[in-house]
């Protein structure tokens, strides 16, 4: 079985790419956290590349920007191709079957105001405040009901 599950943040703004059918494809990568920090104390991360393909694509190319938090759902592929040097080069990435961003919803909206988008201003609501009656008086429009006319 080949699936894999990674958590963590976007290292750059994705890449969309079309082929020359029309189909997006967008490459990124993101630093996931190991467990355990080194001798120093510091905590490493492996950067992992990643490719996901049509409406993953789209949807990573409109919704994510670089220091994201995503959760990234695939398999592990590997493949080759000969590079100018006549080399063969190899490729170890996931392809994305699912991406989920975990960023909250206010860090979005703080890096849209950085890009230049505007903030959608609150929606005022009007606040209304219920008329005081006496209390041995029924409110007006109240229907009073006898127990003897209960059905049960």
């Amino acid at each position: 079985m080949n699936n894999v599950i990674l958590t963590g943040r976007i290292t750059r703004d994705p890449e969309v790419r079309y082929t020359q059918a029309g189909v997006p494809t967008v490459s990124f990568s993101i630093a996931v956290d190991r467990q355990y920090k080194d001798a120093m104390g510091n905590r490493q991360a492996d950067f992992i590349n990643c490719v996901a393909w049509r409406n993953q694509a789209d949807f990573i190319s409109r919704y994510i920007r670089k220091g994201y938090m995503l959760c990234v759902q695939g398999r592990i592929q590997t493949r080759s191709y000969q590079g100018q040097d006549n080399q063969t080069h190899y490729v170890t990435e996931v392809l994305c079957e699912s991406v989920e961003n975990m960023t909250p919803r206010q860090d979005n909206q703080q890096s849209y105001s950085q890009q230049g988008y505007q903030q959608p201003r609150p929606v005022e609501r009007p606040t209304y405040q219920q008329p005081s009656y006496a209390s041995n008086e029924p409110e007006p429009n109240q229907m009073t009901v006898e127990d003897d006319d209960l059905p049960f």
